[in-house]
């Protein structure tokens, strides 16, 4: 993050998202003073608290994409949940908690994948002399010497009495890394890891039971291990897994993992107008107040339990959406409104926004389908004059019927491309042009035809 300064964060978003300028704004300052408190002296860095934002705007302009972004732009664990899916305590559902559950499980389960990838090149060395061992016959010239029981597992020391057995074990080495071993089969036993399943449906923090339930279960129950046969490479591989599991530290991952979610942790928290309003009542209204409640410790700052041990939420970044159009964000609890200080608008999208959508991102619309058809050897390009009128039908599409932002794009481009994907592999020519008057004839119909617009743009 010392290097991310705001400017750059905004430069890297700008490669995805078009516009929505004052929201990319506030996200790279909040992620920039994440850094800026942990140069902060101890004592005063725990008083700094996050400030988290809620981002308005309708669907379809950009916040969940602002979101996804941040996830591969920062180093920092990274979680997108949806607030409708919680209910209140008491109601059969999600239990707020679990978003911090899912976030730390994510980042213990990335650390594990980083330790492991970077002891890789010696759990590669340790299968390739389990392998051997397998290829070789075990003759009585040779002395196995193997690490005391209830000792880290080491590498077996192979000790030949003759220089015959060293050289022939060195042959079959340079055989077996020239792949001349592929097609061979070998006998291994291979771990079945599937668990017993067990489900909880109970009051609050019950899923975490279940997980608990499992592990305990699995430790009771012998390992199933089954003999298979299977080729060298796919042989090579397990053992090489199974020997990068064996040389990470867990218990160093986990609570590097825990302390990386506390100090750094982000959690983006969509729809979150879908749990504002509808204080008491019946039906899907009676718990929307409740969930707030629920909610409102853990943006605070608590201690939740989680199986890796606690954590504490006091610094995890937050950050909401919503499009708030049958609610405002006065209609969230005040002490829930009072801890997202940080408020931003994003803008509608018009005809400008689309065209540039179309073409300029890294991901633009164009340049996926322009790739797409590329594997089938048809050479595609979009005028200019297309590109304007598909900007311009959707957004008069978006005024007609319900306003879905940038999404619109999709269904159109969708519409207008459906033949020609199709028929991409059989088609005789090479090129296609894509003009204004081709665009026409696919859309014009029904852009036109409201009733039929409603259903099919």
């Amino acid at each position: 993050m010392q290097d991310s300064t705001p400017k750059k964060i905004v430069k890297e978003l700008d490669k995805y998202i078009i516009g929505q300028d004052r929201a990319k704004r506030s996200v790279a300052i909040a992620l920039r003073n994440r850094w800026r408190r942990q140069q902060v002296p101890p004592p005063l860095r725990d008083e700094i608290a996050p400030k988290n934002i809620i981002m308005i705007g309708p669907t379809g302009v950009g916040k969940t994409e602002i979101a996804r972004r941040l996830s591969t732009l920062t180093d920092s664990p990274f979680s997108k949940v949806e607030a409708s899916k919680f209910t209140e305590v008491g109601y059969v559902g999600r239990d707020v908690e679990s978003m911090v559950r899912d976030l730390v499980e994510l980042t213990v389960n990335q650390g594990k994948i980083r330790a492991q990838g970077a002891v890789q090149g010696q759990a590669v060395r340790i299968a390739e002399e389990r392998m051997l061992d397998l290829l070789l016959p075990k003759s009585g010239g040779r002395e196995q010497r193997k690490a005391e029981e209830g000792k880290e597992s080491q590498i077996e020391l192979v000790t030949a009495t003759d220089e015959t057995g060293s050289s022939t074990r060195e042959k079959l080495r340079a055989m077996l890394r020239a792949g001349k071993m592929d097609n061979r089969y070998v006998d291994l036993d291979v771990s079945d890891r599937s668990t017993p399943m067990v489900e909880i449906f109970s009051n609050v923090g019950m899923e975490e039971m279940g997980i608990n339930f499992k592990d305990m279960l699995g430790g009771l129950m012998p390992k199933n291990v089954k003999r298979r046969k299977i080729k060298v490479p796919e042989a090579m591989e397990i053992m090489a897994q199974e020997e990068a599991q064996n040389l990470v530290d867990l218990e160093k991952i986990i609570k590097e993992a825990i302390q990386r979610v506390e100090q750094t942790g982000i959690i983006f928290l969509d729809e979150i107008d879908k749990i504002a309003g509808g204080s008491g009542g019946s039906g899907p209204n009676i718990s929307r107040e409740g969930v707030q409640r629920d909610l409102l410790p853990i943006v605070e700052g608590s201690t939740v339990t989680t199986k890796y041990g606690p954590v504490k939420t006091d610094h995890i970044l937050f950050i909401a959406s919503g499009a708030f159009h049958m609610v405002k964000p006065s209609d969230l609890i005040p002490e829930l409104q009072g801890r997202f200080p940080i408020r931003v608008e994003l803008d509608s999208l018009g005809k400008t926004e689309f065209a540039r959508i179309l073409v300029e991102p890294e991901n633009a619309l164009v340049l996926q389908y322009r790739e797409l058809l590329k594997t089938e050897g048809l050479s595609v390009t979009f005028t200019d004059d297309a590109v304007d009128l598909i900007a311009t039908m959707a957004e008069e599409v978006n005024n007609m019927t319900e306003n879905i932002g940038a999404r619109r794009l999709h269904t159109l481009m969708e519409h207008l491309l459906e033949d020609i994907l199709f028929d991409a592999p059989d088609l005789p020519e090479t090129r296609v042009i894509i003009d204004e008057t081709f665009v026409n004839d696919k859309l014009k119909d029904i852009k036109d035809d409201e009733d039929l617009s409603r259903y099919i743009l």
